[in-house]
């Protein structure tokens, strides 16, 4: 996933990058004390680029937050268990409080706080709570709160996802830190899942935005555990400057940054996939032979969003025809009687249709829990790598009763 110049840190994390501190903790939003309170602070200015959910009932921090980016940023807020989604005015007005509240603690201006939410749906937030819970973690802000900051914006995830890269350039060195929430209501179409990068390079926002939005579509954008857009999901990347190394063109070194930040992207995009809610299997879906991205990407998600073709690998059946079904949903302009079909190295189907293949060695195959699936179109030299999730009794479980 990474290349011989990237090295990922294995203890890295948001603060990794200079210039950062971090810190979370429970502010009283979640009633069984996990931590629910998080912020990323930089201690100069940084420039940030975002992208956003197309969902139509966007909530208040994602229109806040996307209104802000234009300032120079000091500082983010998220929150978990309470989304302020569905919230109307006084929901807008909840978030310019939390970004004001946290602004006075940290004595910056309000407008270089950007915020973020995560969490049930249509309830307002506990602005007192959230007072008295950024006023003690503004005190606790340390360069070793990273992965308790990762830690707070955790909903349903059972994992904390978080990652740290150093990049090696001719100037110096330079690092790229993220972390990530999502587990269920998976299916991002930016640009319920949020993600959020520092790094220390010198880069300007046109750049930086260019990297982030083809960093997304690459890795977050195709992710789904169960077919829905969640009204919060959010990817930020903050950039300050303190490693003193600057790319300001798009040469090699830009070429390279943006390599290093889809890397970080698609470890992040990996660990949702397999953190999902009641997952037991990621499908590991490879398009071959596409005649361009946006085919593949179309492919891909049809499969990974049917609710047959998950159950299929829950089942662990090698039931080929119900790929196929989803292929010809996609809605591309294909020739089906192209199409092979292999499930780890076993081909099930050639030219649109069935081959006599080992059931013994299917069900090896389908036992693991990632599976290894690949069509190849045969129409065109794109090759794409997405990651899908398997639908169980427990994801049923979990989001039956979620509010309650």
């Amino acid at each position: 996933m990474f290349s011989s110049w990237i090295k990922q840190l294995p203890d890295g994390t948001v603060t990794t990058p200079g210039g950062y501190l971090a810190t979370g903790l429970n502010c009283g939003i979640k009633e069984d004390n996990r931590p629910d309170l998080a912020i990323l602070y930089s201690e100069s200015p940084a420039v940030a680029a975002g992208v956003f959910t197309r969902n139509l009932f966007q909530a208040a921090p994602v229109t806040f937050t996307r209104r802000r980016l234009d300032s120079p940023i000091r500082a983010l807020v998220v929150n978990s268990g309470n989304a302020n989604a569905c919230t109307g005015e006084q929901g807008m007005e909840d978030a310019l409080t939390t970004a004001k509240f946290a602004a006075r603690y940290l004595e910056i201006p309000w407008e270089s706080v950007l915020v973020s939410s995560t969490g049930v749906i249509g309830k307002f937030l506990p602005l007192e709570k959230l007072r008295g819970g950024l006023e003690k973690a503004a005190e606790t802000l340390s360069l070793e709160g990273g992965t308790k900051a990762a830690e707070a914006i955790l909903t349903t995830d059972t994992i904390i996802k978080e990652t740290a890269l150093q990049i090696e350039e001719e100037e110096g060195t330079y690092y790229l830190g993220g972390m990530a929430k999502g587990s269920g209501m998976i299916c991002p179409r930016m640009a319920t899942m949020l993600a959020f990068f520092t790094t220390d390079l010198i880069i300007n926002q046109d750049l930086l935005k260019e990297a982030l939005y083809e960093a997304v579509e690459r890795s977050f954008n195709l992710i789904s555990i169960d077919g829905d857009t969640s009204t919060n999901d959010m990817v930020l990347v903050m950039a300050n400057g303190a490693s003193g190394v600057e790319i300001n063109e798009r040469g090699d070194a830009y070429r390279r940054f943006c390599e290093a930040l889809e890397a970080a992207c698609r470890y992040l995009a990996y660990r949702i996939v397999r953190d999902g809610e009641g997952t037991t299997k990621v499908i590991a879906l490879r398009i071959k032979g596409s005649p361009d991205f946006s085919t593949a990407k179309a492919v891909a998600r049809s499969v990974l969003n049917s609710l047959l073709v998950k159950t299929a690998f829950f089942g662990e059946d090698a039931n080929w025809g119900r790929i196929f079904m989803a292929v010809g949903n996609a809605e591309v302009k294909i020739d089906p009687y192209k199409v092979d079909l292999y499930l780890g190295e076993v081909k099930v189907a050639e030219n649109g249709q069935g081959v006599s293949f080992s059931e013994e060695e299917t069900s090896q195959v389908l036992n693991e829990t990632e599976v290894p699936v690949t069509l190849d179109l045969k129409q065109g030299e794109v090759e794409l790598l997405t990651w899908g999730s398997d639908l169980s009794h427990q994801y049923v479980t979990i989001n039956a009763d979620y509010r309650t």
